[in-house]
């Protein structure tokens, strides 16, 4: 449809004359396609199926968003998530774009309303959940109506094997039945091959292009620490962080106990969980697109499709469940291409704890691909080699070489004859007859003088104080690398006990080597190698910014929506002083230059005379 164009400096184009390029450049303000995109959306405009496959923050929306505004017609876009159906059409309106979504939280009178513009062929886009796509009435509606294409958000939803698989999502097979000459286009962020291979198959495809991207998102840095003293952890990381982040915990409990102890040390932050009521919910998210807070602590239920482009860290307390979730997850940081982390903090009585929910889950095949999964997890977590190279080879985007922006390639660990430390520890366990938790072992390795050991005994225990040269975090650590090595196991039906493998026996008689890695215990935070480009004028960014949060509170939406970090740190560059020169800065389209621009340019133009 061509009317997303026709805003008040844009001729009204024929139908056939709009070409994707100039709704590119015209609507969303970019000079180019990225790589894949040009061929998906060509294909799509021209009535082709398709299968996308992109990371978070690699230009999937355009795959649809462009092809609804070329071909005649409403494009239908399937969305899982209220949050998202709203924040992706804010964004649209932004622009220009004549787009809505259909859900819940509307009134009768306003479901009508947007049916009435969906017959009269008024929208370019309308957004649905898919049981409303499912239902009987709404098919009929939509029989009335003429329409561009179908795109199915969140793809991975339809499979078995996917890691958010969602029973609604099983039925939309059917659509491709009914409504056959129509495309369909399908995109996700994380898909290993069983779950690509089962899209293809439920969603009917007709001989569709299958784009994959890259999943590596370079300006990501990885980090994995040791979990110890968790909540002093986070508060050591965030006090070197600047910008805004997200902290995943995996209980609602542990939401509402860090956001607490965040808060009351005086963090702009705020909790978010399926517990609270959706006005709670929605007033964190809107909060948090504002800028008004920093840190949102929350369980996995917040975040997806939260287009917050200038997320600068994501923090996992807890291990997630699979890789899928993991990398969903920290791609919501550093969406704008500028550099970012992703910090895990791992512990194995947090993954043997993950291990012993997942086998109590209700089905027994689901619960096997759920462990898989899960091992591939603590595979990442454990690894001393890459971590992208682990994460790329888990979507088979095999690389063979280091990508010089985790923890392991910045500070590789150092490997000692680990030996005797390790007979420290299970000749320790033993005594304690394989009954003890660790903080219990590492009491008795350090002679702690503890009234509870004393009472038991143990103070008189050979190994009692062997190990009181180093710290509590030391033996935890070193702890959990016997973990991963398989020499004990943590027993959960036992109150997380420790028991020695037959493999500890060779250890213990001194008959095999035993290779530790130093332990790592703080956070450093390395000389960072700034991605965004040096040569632009950071106090004409901070006034761009300030002028755009002045803008996004006049116009009511969240700052992103006037402009993202990444197009400022452009106009920062280029320094444009006209409204040609500012339509060549990218993320600045037409609508943005008559709604935004002669505010941008005045700034501009005030600051680089400000001392003639």
């Amino acid at each position: 449809m061509i009317t997303a164009l026709a805003t008040s400096d844009l001729p009204a184009h024929s139908h056939n004359a709009v070409s994707p390029e100039s709704v590119l450049k015209d609507v969303f303000g970019y000079g180019e396609f990225r790589d894949g995109q040009g061929e998906v959306i060509h294909h799509v405009c021209q009535g082709g199926d398709a299968l996308v496959l992109l990371p978070t923050g690699g230009g999937k929306s355009l795959c649809y968003q462009i092809p609804a505004l070329v071909r005649e017609g409403t494009a239908i876009v399937v969305s899982p998530l209220i949050s998202l159906m709203q924040d992706q059409v804010e964004q649209l309106k932004a622009l220009g774009v004549k787009a809505d979504y259909l859900n819940s939280t509307l009134d009768a009178e306003a479901q009508a309303n947007i049916n009435d513009s969906l017959i009269t062929g008024k929208l370019d886009l309308l957004y649905v959940s898919p049981e409303r796509l499912m239902q009987y009435a709404f098919q009929q509606l939509l029989g009335r109506a003429s329409i561009a294409l179908f795109a199915i958000d969140e793809a991975h939803c339809v499979s078995h094997w996917g890691h958010d698989f969602r029973q609604d999502y099983r039925a939309l097979g059917k659509i491709k039945s009914r409504f056959s000459h129509i495309p369909v286009i399908g995109l996700t962020a994380t898909a290993d091959t069983a779950t690509q291979a089962d899209i293809l198959t439920q969603l009917n495809l007709n001989a569709p292009l299958v784009y994959k991207g890259s999943f590596d998102r370079p300006n990501i840095r990885y980090r994995v620490m040791s979990k110890y003293k968790a909540f002093d952890q986070v508060v050591s990381y965030v006090k070197q962080q600047e910008g805004s982040g997200i902290i995943y915990c995996n209980s609602r409990a542990k939401v509402d106990d860090l956001h607490n102890k965040l808060f009351r040390l005086g963090f702009r932050c705020a909790a978010y969980h399926a517990g609270m009521d959706s006005d709670e919910r929605e007033l964190v998210q809107r909060q948090f697109l504002n800028d008004k807070i920093d840190i949102v602590v929350a369980t996995v239920a917040f975040g997806m499709g939260i287009n917050k482009s200038n997320v600068r860290y994501v923090v996992h307390h807890d291990v997630p469940r699979s890789v899928e979730s993991y990398y969903q997850e920290t791609g919501r940081a550093g969406r704008d291409g500028l550099e970012s982390e992703a910090l895990l903090l791992f512990d194995e009585k947090d993954a043997a704890r993950v291990k012993q929910w997942i086998e109590q889950g209700e089905s027994g095949d689901r619960n096997h691909i759920e462990l898989q999964k899960f091992a591939a997890m603590e595979a990442f977590s454990e690894a001393q080699t890459c971590r992208r190279q682990v994460l790329l080879n888990y979507f088979s985007q095999f690389s063979d070489s280091a990508c010089g922006n985790c923890d392991i390639c910045l500070d590789p660990p150092k490997m000692i004859d680990g030996l005797v430390i390790a007979q420290k520890v299970l000749s320790c366990i033993l005594r304690l007859s394989q009954q003890a938790s660790s903080q219990y072992i590492i009491d008795v390795l350090r002679g702690k003088q503890l009234k509870k050991l004393q009472e038991a005994g143990h103070h008189k225990l050979s190994t009692y104080g062997i190990g009181k040269d180093k710290s509590d975090s030391y033996w935890h650590n070193i702890l959990n690398q016997l973990v991963h090595k398989g020499l004990i196991r943590v027993d959960i039906t036992a109150y997380a006990a420790l028991r020695l493998t037959e493999a500890a026996r060779p250890v213990l008689k001194g008959e095999v080597p035993v290779q530790l890695a130093v332990p790592r215990l703080e956070f450093k935070p390395d000389k960072k190698t700034k991605q965004a480009p040096a040569n632009y004028d950071r106090t004409l960014f901070t006034r761009l910014k300030h002028l755009r949060k002045v803008l996004a509170e006049e116009n009511e939406v969240p700052p992103y929506v006037v402009f993202s970090d990444a197009t400022l740190v452009d106009m920062a560059c280029k320094l444009p002083v006209n409204r040609t020169t500012l339509l060549e800065v990218s993320g600045v389209g037409q609508t943005k230059l008559d709604r935004y621009g002669d505010a941008f340019i005045k700034l501009i133009d005030d600051y680089i005379h400000r001392d003639s």
